[in-house]
C-alpha cells in the first residue's frame, strides 16, 4: 500500500479493489469475510497508519475478540482510538440486530430435539451477560417451543430460587416439558455443586407436577454444557 501524508485517514477505497472488504462481500458473501473485515465495513475509515480493517483486528485484539466487544459496554467501546460515538453506535447496533436475530422465534415454532438446539436459542445473549440469568424454555407435547420465560437475575442455588416459580409460567400455559437455562458470567459452564442441588430439587417437583424436566443446560463463553447428559442432577 502507498504510503499517505501523515495526519491523512486510511480508508476502505486506499486497499486494492481485490482486498476491500465490500467488494469481496458483494462478489463471495459475508460469509468469507474475517471479523475485521465485517467490523472494517461498519467502520468505514481508518485513523492516521491504519486503514479500517486494521483498526478492526485492534478492536477485537483489545476488547477480547467478538465475545468481548459484544460484552463491553458502549463507553468502552466509544472510547476505544479511531472509534468515537458515531462508529461506537454503529457496531452496537449491528450486534443487537445479531442478538435479536439469533432470538427471534418465527411463527413456524421451533422443536427442540436435543440440548443443542435448546442451546442455540439463549447462547448469543447469555453467553454475554454479566449476571447470572436464570431462564425456561417451555415446551408443548411435541417439544415445539411455546416460550423462553425469565425468572431470576442474581447467584441462583437450591435456598435462593423457589421452585414453585420455575413451573409458574408452565402451568398457566398448559407445557408438557420444560428446559431450564442459566449462565456462568465467568465464562466456565462446568456445573457447581449448587447447580446440581437446583436441578434435583427442579426434576423432583416436575414429577410431582407432572411436567417432563428435559435439562438443565449452563451457558459459558461460547460453550455450554447439558447437566442431562452429564447425568447431573438427573439420577
Amino acid at each position: 500500500m502507498k504510503q499517505r501524508e501523515s495526519g491523512s485517514f486510511y480508508r476502505i477505497t486506499d486497499l486494492q479493489e481485490t482486498e476491500r472488504p465490500r467488494e469481496r462481500l458483494a462478489e463471495l458473501g459475508p460469509q468469507v469475510l474475517t471479523n475485521a473485515e465485517l467490523l472494517a465495513i461498519l467502520l468505514r475509515v481508518g485513523v492516521p497508519g491504519e486503514n479500517a480493517v486494521q483498526v478492526g483486528q485492534r478492536l477485537l485484539q483489545d476488547l477480547g475478540g467478538l465475545h468481548g466487544l459484544h460484552k463491553a459496554s458502549f463507553e468502552l467501546v466509544c472510547a476505544q482510538h479511531g472509534i468515537g460515538f458515531a462508529k461506537a453506535a454503529q457496531i452496537k447496533a449491528a450486534i443487537e440486530l445479531g442478538r435479536r436475530l439469533a432470538a427471534e422465534i418465527p411463527e413456524e415454532r421451533p422443536a427442540i430435539h436435543g440440548p443443542g438446539d435448546a442451546a442455540e436459542l439463549v447462547r448469543y445473549e447469555m453467553g454475554a451477560l454479566d449476571q447470572e440469568h436464570l431462564r425456561v424454555i417451555l415446551l408443548d407435547t411435541r417439544n415445539r417451543v411455546i416460550s423462553i420465560e425469565k425468572l431470576y437475575v442474581g447467584s441462583l442455588n437450591s435456598s435462593t430460587v423457589r421452585v414453585g416459580e420455575v413451573f409458574r409460567a408452565a402451568i398457566q400455559r398448559s407445557a408438557a416439558a420444560v428446559i431450564v437455562v442459566h449462565n456462568h458470567p465467568s465464562g466456565d459452564p462446568n456445573p457447581s455443586p449448587e447447580d446440581v442441588a437446583l436441578t434435583r430439587s427442579i426434576v423432583q417437583a416436575g414429577k410431582l407436577m407432572d411436567i417432563d424436566v428435559l435439562d438443565h443446560l449452563v451457558i459459558g463463553h461460547n460453550r455450554w454444557v447439558s447437566l442431562k447428559e452429564r447425568g447431573l442432577g438427573f439420577g
